[in-house]
């Protein structure tokens, strides 16, 4: 297996992009150890060498690491020039808010996001689910129904930008360049993972199940049918 193939780690993504990152500001920003701009700069260094590491072992630009290594980034920098709270809150809220409007506009391209994330031949079996509904007459219909799946998909992420917006404004409540405010950004940024992480992958699931549900109906074929096969 080549470098290109090689599947990306979840647990080094994890590790690098988010544990090591809160640990840093949230444990070792005092004065007593790297002092809160020292802190924020190793904070950032940790992505910043898994970005690197990730891309040169997989060959593969991954969309969501992109997004979570520009949002520690901008995390960072914001602490570093010791913005207020309120730049923090628009950066928490821009990122699922992004996302969801790409969802949402991709609707009427050629390729929609939900099927760059659900519908494809790593999951489902496509070859034989596009026979079956060109079979069977029912494209259009399946359309039809991906497109509500495009709409449920990006309310997820609407979701999530307005509780990380409320997040940030509840916890960053001290004065901006202090050790309390580093890691005050520590504590945001690891309790912004699950506010983004968890009501998108249970809406994600949702929103796939009810695409199979749909398939299942057209296309006559039972789920172990429509699954990929390894």
């Amino acid at each position: 297996m080549t470098n290109s193939t090689k599947k990306e780690s979840v647990f080094l993504n994890l590790i690098f992009n988010i544990v090591l990152p809160v640990l840093i500001m949230t444990k070792f920003s005092s004065d007593e150890y790297l002092g809160p701009l020292y802190g924020l700069i190793v904070a950032i260094a940790f992505p910043i060498v898994y970005g690197i590491y990730d891309f040169i072992t997989r060959k593969n630009v991954n969309f969501v690491s992109i997004l979570g290594f520009v949002s520690i980034l901008l995390t960072g920098t914001f602490g570093l020039f010791e913005l207020n709270a309120q730049w923090f809150a628009i950066k928490e809220a821009s990122v699922p808010l992004i996302i969801g409007v790409f969802v949402l506009i991709s609707v009427n391209t050629s390729y929609p996001l939900v099927k760059k994330l659900l519908f494809n031949e790593q999951i489902l079996n496509i070859s034989l689910i596009d026979s079956k509904l060109l079979e069977f007459n029912m494209v259009e219909t399946f359309n039809r129904v991906f497109n509500r799946a495009s709409y449920l998909l990006s309310i997820s992420f609407f979701v999530s930008a307005i509780l990380n917006y409320a997040l940030a404004k509840i916890i960053l409540v001290s004065e901006p360049g202090t050790e309390a405010f580093t890691k005050e950004i520590g504590k945001m940024t690891g309790l912004s993972f699950p506010v983004i992480a968890v009501p998108s992958t249970i809406l994600m699931f949702a929103v796939l199940y009810y695409l199979l549900n749909a398939l299942k109906k057209m296309t006559k074929l039972s789920f172990e049918e429509l699954l990929k096969s390894k």
